[in-house]
């Protein structure tokens, strides 16, 4: 288990050596480095331990990326560049967002005018922390929840991995 997958030198050498391993990464370049790598394993990359352990090529992995829930919201205010953008996002993450318990609307309603006065990162800023930050992304026991539009496929996957064996 590597839990700063990075470039996937862990994952490439434990694919090779025919040892079952998991990869985590946050980073937006899983694509471009540690996917990319693994394809050019399982095409016979020969560096690293290829030699030592005759590698030749094959096999094959999964790769997955968690469903994004509240994270939907925190890209949309990141990207929002007027306060309509964000003013549409907040209405928005009342209506279908899960807020923190911390977050009384009906007062941040009553104080709208300060909000407007705010500059914008600081407006941003504050839209992001009334958002529940333990629902980034849907949990396992929410995906069948028709709200978050999870493929079939994607359910049928997460029951396979979690199944008891």
């Amino acid at each position: 288990m590597d839990f700063n997958l990075g470039s996937g030198t862990t994952a490439a050498v434990a694919h090779k050596m025919n040892r079952r391993y998991i990869g985590i990464e946050q980073m937006d370049y899983i694509q471009s480095l540690a996917v990319n790598r693994l394809k050019n394993v399982i095409l016979g990359d020969a560096s690293g331990i290829s030699k030592i352990v005759g590698w030749q090529g094959g096999g094959s992995f999964v790769y997955c990326e968690l469903a994004k829930a509240n994270q939907n919201f925190a890209d949309e205010v990141a990207a929002a560049e007027t306060r309509e953008q964000l003013a549409d996002i907040w209405r928005r993450m009342q209506e279908t967002g899960f807020l923190s318990w911390k977050v009384d609307v009906k007062t941040i309603g009553e104080h709208a005018a300060e909000f407007g006065g705010l500059a914008l990162n600081d407006a941003k800023r504050f839209l992001v922390e009334c958002l529940d930050k333990n629902l980034l992304y849907v949990p396992y026991s929410e995906m069948d929840d028709k709200e978050f539009a999870i493929a079939e496929e994607d359910k049928l996957l997460n029951r396979q991995f979690y199944a008891k064996q």
